[in-house]
């Protein structure tokens, strides 16, 4: 169906089903993030003390506790931006850095992030917008501005064609965006990223994005949160159907990486998509990310246990429970920091073996 014939949905309603479906089980990709075939190789006398592992890192300028971000959630609507300045305060306080949700629906409706700034002054913010609304007509004054509102440190442009293709009122006109990418590159003050949300960047395309000069690439592999079920699940029940075999559609979040770290060894590659705790937050970094972005975890860590309810200190506790996760995993192979580890001994599985 062609755009115009699309009914419109107002942003700020589609930004609060989101939230709600993306805390569901039905949000979870049924295929795995394959992170199970690394394994790490167990060193039985690390010669280092656990107590000394460093784990910290340098990002965008700032140094941080860990090469961990909390990553792009939701925005544009009062309940998004009360998630967003609890996540703001908690990575303030966990030094790591936070990424906002697409900025266009807050920038169109006058809802200003600019507190986040205030609430986060010694990190990283990463402000981000969609692809096709940076290749729209205005699309690289609207970039400015998601820059200028948020002080952001760099921009994060999200692409999402099946997300867009399954979701009811998506945009389906890709043409351009490559471009628009570049434009931007070369026009904005600030580095930009380009991120997939749950259906990976194959290889041959992350190496055309670092030649248009994006500063990262987020992976962002199948095997968490899924994008195409939540926007089926918005779907009346008789137009789900014809996008039932493309639910899972993608690229699992480990071969993204290595894939990509192969043609681009030296490039700054960050890691999400399902990524479930501090060892495969590890795994990531060994296998060529130099950060690691989480979203669902944070989101059902912050939401608590009741309804409606912000828990900050549960969200705080799991990025602590995740770090002290990651600082083992060098521990046990030997490895005292991240440049040691990332040497270390692995074997990666054939899919299949165990």
């Amino acid at each position: 169906m062609k755009n115009d014939q699309k009914k419109e949905i107002p942003a700020h309603h589609r930004k609060d089903a989101h939230l709600d479906l993306a805390m569901a089980p039905l949000a979870q990709a049924a295929i795995a993030n394959s992170f199970d075939r690394l394994q790490l190789t167990h060193c039985a006398l690390p010669e280092i003390a656990l107590s000394q592992v460093d784990i910290t890192t340098d990002f965008l300028g700032y140094a941080l506790s860990a090469p961990m971000f909390i990553g792009a959630m939701t925005g544009g609507t009062p309940r998004a931006d009360a998630i967003n300045a609890a996540l703001a305060e908690v990575a303030q306080a966990r030094k790591i850095a936070l990424a906002v949700g697409s900025q266009r629906a807050g920038l169109q409706n006058g809802q200003s992030l600019r507190h986040m700034r205030r609430r986060a002054p010694d990190i990283p913010l990463i402000g981000n917008l969609g692809g096709v609304q940076l290749a729209s007509e205005k699309g690289l004054e609207l970039a400015q501005a998601a820059v200028d509102d948020l002080q952001a440190d760099a921009l994060a442009v999200h692409v999402n064609p099946l997300q867009e293709a399954v979701q009811p009122e998506g945009e389906t006109d890709w043409r351009g965006v490559l471009a628009a990418i570049e434009a931007a590159v070369k026009i904005l003050p600030v580095p930009v990223i380009v991120k997939e949300v749950g259906a990976g960047i194959q290889a041959p395309l992350v190496v055309r994005l670092f030649d248009v000069g994006v500063s990262s690439v987020d992976v962002a592999g199948l095997g968490g949160t899924n994008w195409a079920r939540i926007e089926a699940a918005r779907r009346p029940d008789g137009s789900v159907a014809a996008f039932e075999p493309f639910l899972d559609w993608g690229i699992p979040t480990l071969e993204c990486l290595l894939q990509a770290a192969q043609v681009c060894p030296d490039k700054s590659l960050i890691a999400s998509g399902g990524v479930r705790h501090g060892l495969d937050a590890a795994k990531a970094l060994w296998a060529g990310a130099s950060m690691v972005s989480l979203a669902g975890p944070m989101l059902k860590a912050l939401s608590g246990t009741q309804s409606g309810i912000l828990e900050p200190e549960r969200l705080a506790a799991m990025i602590d429970d995740w770090c002290g996760q990651m600082a083992l995993a060098f521990f046990l192979t030997g490895s005292a920091d991240i440049a040691a580890f990332r040497r270390c001994a692995a074997v990666v599985n054939t899919p299949g073996q165990s």
